[in-house]
Formats: C-alpha cells, structure tokens, sequence
C-alpha cells in the first residue's frame, strides 16, 4: 500500500496561559514529529492528556497550522481543510434541523450531487449503521448512541479519503461503546478510507488498529503494528499483552515527567 499521509518533521506549539508573567514560556506541543500512515490503515494514536493527540487530529484536519514542517497528503502539502478529509468528534455536531437522511446528506449535497446519487449515498450508509427506520427522526428524538452513529455515517457519506475521529465514543457507555467499534470496523473493511483514530483507552486502540501509535510529550514513544485477526478478543493472552505494554509505556512516560 502506497503512503496516504506522511507528516515530516512536525512541530507545533503554544504560548503560556498565564498572561500575568513576563516572557511566560511557551509549551512544545509536538516536537519533530515523523509518521508514515498507508492507504486503507487503521491507526490508533494513544496518549495521556495532554500528549499532543488532538493537536495531531487538528493539524491533520488542516484547523491549525504547524509553526514548522509539513503534512503531506498523496504527496501534496496540507494547507487548511480540504474534502478528502472528513472528522468525527466526541461531540455529533449534527444540525438539529435537520434529520437523519437530511444530515446524511449534507455533504453530498454541498458536493452538487444529484437528488438520486444522495438518496443512494444515503441509504447506504444508513443501512450500515443500522439507521433506517429513523431516517426521519430529528438529533432531539435520538439516544447518544443513535446521535454518533448518524455523525459516522455523515462522515462516510462525504466520501472523504481519509477519517480523522477525536474520542468519538468516550461519552458512550460500555455496551454502546462496543456496538459502535464493531460497527465502524465493518464499515472500514468495506471502504478504502483511511482512519487516523484518536483515544486515551488502550483496550479500545488495541481493539480496533492495524497500528498504535503511543505519543510522548509530542513525540513518538511507540509505533506498533497489531499482529491480531479481527474479530479480536479481549480476553486473548497476546490481546491483553499489548495492553499491558502500551500501559507501561504510559505510565512509564507519566513517571518520568513528575519525577
């Protein structure tokens, strides 16, 4: 698989909340960061608060810029948001007045697509997420669970090449929480989008990547590829094994700063 994203020699960070002091140092976010992510992978970037993972999520959306190097997408430099990269956060971000079909197709709407080629697009995705005996239900009539599987559809619908998703199911509970993961899992495996997919739960990068990517203080700790068939089990002994090791590492890395 060719290279879909590569971020060369990134850096980025910023100034001091305290206002009050004088020449108040400014924090180092990501520090000469170096990542290759391939076509159609699904890599997972771990961390402990504050590491720099949604700062990664926002430079790769093209929301901020880097103070220097670059992110390369098929070999042309990011300058700003583009259509080829979607984004899910924790929070749906669906438009209340809108329903379900309707925030479905949104962007292929946008996208000048003809009314057949979105209700097409439409029910497809609704179909892979199980939505659609409520595609006329309004976000307010929806569960959370419900909110966030309408917000992965509409970023699949976008046909975006790549999907960037910030915590998107830290809000769900457990139960709700497994159902989406495996949901999203089918989807990916019958698309060839690319899935950069950010989360403070090791179990659930474990779970769902080909490769966990294990953040520093802005920097690379880990980058491990997941030798496991999908679908995984979490009681495997190799399973829990990269548990344990990217929780070291954390933890390691938590010691060492309060040290």
């Amino acid at each position: 698989m060719k290279v879909k994203i590569d971020i060369q020699n990134l850096y980025k960070h910023y100034d001091n909340d305290d206002k009050r002091a004088k020449d108040a140092p400014t924090k180092n976010v990501l520090t000469d960061l170096n990542i290759q992510i391939r076509a159609h992978e699904f890599v997972c970037v771990l961390g402990k608060s504050g590491c720099g993972k949604s700062t990664l999520l926002n430079l790769l959306a093209g929301y901020i810029k880097p103070d220097k190097g670059a992110i390369m997408v098929d070999g042309e430099k990011i300058t700003g948001a583009g259509k080829n990269r979607g984004v899910v956060f924790q929070e749906h971000a669906l438009f209340p007045w809108l329903t379900v079909e309707q925030n479905i197709g949104f962007g292929p709407k946008v996208c000048k697509k003809t009314k057949e080629q979105i209700k097409s697009i439409c029910q497809k995705y609704m179909a892979m997420v199980g939505l659609e005996k409520y595609k006329d239900y309004y976000p307010d009539q929806l569960s959370g669970g419900m909110k966030q599987r309408v917000g992965i559809a509409r970023a699949f619908a976008n046909e975006a090449a790549i999907l960037l998703m910030d915590e998107p199911f830290s809000a769900l509970d457990n139960f709700t929480r497994e159902m989406m993961q495996t949901e999203l899992l089918n989807i990916w495996e019958k698309s060839m989008t690319t899935i950069v997919f950010i989360t403070h739960s090791i179990e659930e990068a474990v779970f769902l990547a080909d490769r966990v990517i294990v953040l520093g203080q802005g920097n690379v700790l880990a980058d491990t590829k997941i030798n496991l068939e999908r679908k995984r089990d979490v009681y495997d002994p190799k399973f829990i094994e990269y548990v344990n090791e990217f929780n070291h590492l954390i933890e390691q890395q938590r010691n060492q700063e309060e040290a």
